[in-house]
């Protein structure tokens, strides 16, 4: 895989995200907690709008999500599903972090 760097990491505050591109794709690159790292597509597949990385995080049971600005639906931030309508998922990206870096590889 190879892994591009978005941010340091004290640049996404806890239960937020940040839009990156990479490679040409827009992606959202969530910071969940103080340490749990997670990164999606960052166009909302119903409006086709650059903007899931400005949705609000939280859980929906054991699922950790992001709720789309536009149409609130929720996004499985680990698989990039749409719990609403699956049909509209979006894909979910590898993340590590690396001495205080985060990076993204596209799936």
């Amino acid at each position: 895989m190879n892994f591009t760097p978005i941010c340091n990491v004290d640049q996404i505050l806890p239960n937020t995200g940040v839009a990156a591109l990479v490679d040409g794709r827009h992606v959202a690159v969530f910071r969940v907690g103080e340490s749990s790292f997670h990164a999606i597509d960052n166009i909302d597949p119903r409006s086709g709008a650059s903007v899931l990385s400005r949705g609000l995080v939280g859980n929906l049971g054991e699922r950790i999500v992001v709720a789309s600005p536009l149409y609130k639906n929720h996004f499985d931030l680990s698989t990039g599903e749409c719990l609403e309508a699956p049909e509209q998922s979006v894909r979910a990206h590898a993340v590590q972090v690396q001495e205080g870096r985060v990076l993204v590889a596209l799936a």
